[in-house]
């Protein structure tokens, strides 16, 4: 079993930090919010350290889930950041959405320090991390992908190194730009269907078994029906996503006009109160 850190216990890190605990290694975190920290190690066993520099003295591998880029920085560089406390051979694996700018930028500062840098984020949702099904995109060197992969398959149903850093970010991206695609014409057909006076749920339970079919059919359709939007991945963190997503479209010359689309229709739902609704809730919109 390994010493390991894990900086950030949000709906996310949390349960992705509880299954690192349940398999036996020993978990030391941090969260920026004191109060988490102390109940996650309350419920699961491990140690709180103040700083994330002391959360990462003597572990092998140091785990993190924070919100974007800054935070990002704030929690590695410095002289409380997690790097000034790494040994030479330690590995940092980043499970934030951020950009593949930061995660090559750190991977540079990492080698410096002798350690390792893996930009590692997921999808699946909250519901992914809390039954341990999440799919991890991981870009960095393969030694460190190889020496991490055993302890991230405790929480990743798929855990590939997609190529060198950056990989994994950019990776994360075409799965936002997908998804954004996806839950906007999911939300089109419910709308449309619901026009059409047609049993909404019928229509979705077959359309389901055939080339319709996608996850946020089978896992949204019925709350998008119910008008429920109160879980998941919310609006906010979206709309975080897909400013990456476009920002890195404008420096390779990706042309991605739905999701550009997608986006605007995101701001209309945050200007509506649905900044922390689920991403489902775009069919709002097209309701009268």
């Amino acid at each position: 079993m390994s010493n390991v850190a894990f900086i950030g216990l949000g709906v996310m890190g949390a349960p992705m930090a509880g299954h690192l605990a349940k398999a036996g290694h020993s978990v030391t975190v941090y969260n920026r919010t004191a109060d988490r920290a102390a109940a996650w190690v309350a419920a699961n066993g491990g140690k709180v350290q103040p700083t994330p520099r002391e959360a990462a003295l003597d572990a092998e591998i140091v785990f993190a889930c924070v919100g974007n880029d800054d935070d990002l920085k704030q929690v590695t560089t410095g002289v409380d950041g997690a790097f000034a406390g790494m040994d030479p051979g330690a590995i940092f694996v980043d499970h934030t959405t951020a950009s593949a700018d930061i995660a090559r930028h750190l991977h540079a500062i990492a080698a410096e320090k002798q350690i390792d840098f893996l930009d590692a984020p997921v999808s699946g949702g909250q519901a992914g991390a809390e039954k341990g099904q999440l799919t991890v995109m991981v870009g960095g060197d393969e030694p460190a992908f190889a020496k991490a992969e055993p302890l991230m398959r405790h929480y990743g149903k798929a855990v590939t190194l997609m190529g060198p850093s950056g990989a994994g970010q950019l990776t994360k991206m075409v799965n936002q730009i997908c998804i954004a695609g996806l839950v906007q014409a999911l939300s089109e057909g419910i709308a449309f269907a619901e026009h059409a006076e047609l049993d909404v749920a019928k229509v979705l339970d077959v359309i389901s078994k055939g080339a319709a079919q996608s996850w946020q059919m089978e896992n949204r359709g019925s709350t998008m029906i119910a008008n429920k939007f109160d879980f998941g991945f919310a609006v906010d963190w979206m709309r975080k996503d897909l400013s990456i997503v476009l920002d890195e479209a404008r420096r390779n010359g990706a042309r991605v006009p739905v999701a550009a689309l997608v986006d605007q229709f995101y701001a209309q739902v945050q200007a509506n109160g649905g900044k922390r609704w689920d991403t489902s809730s775009l069919v709002t919109l097209l309701r009268d």
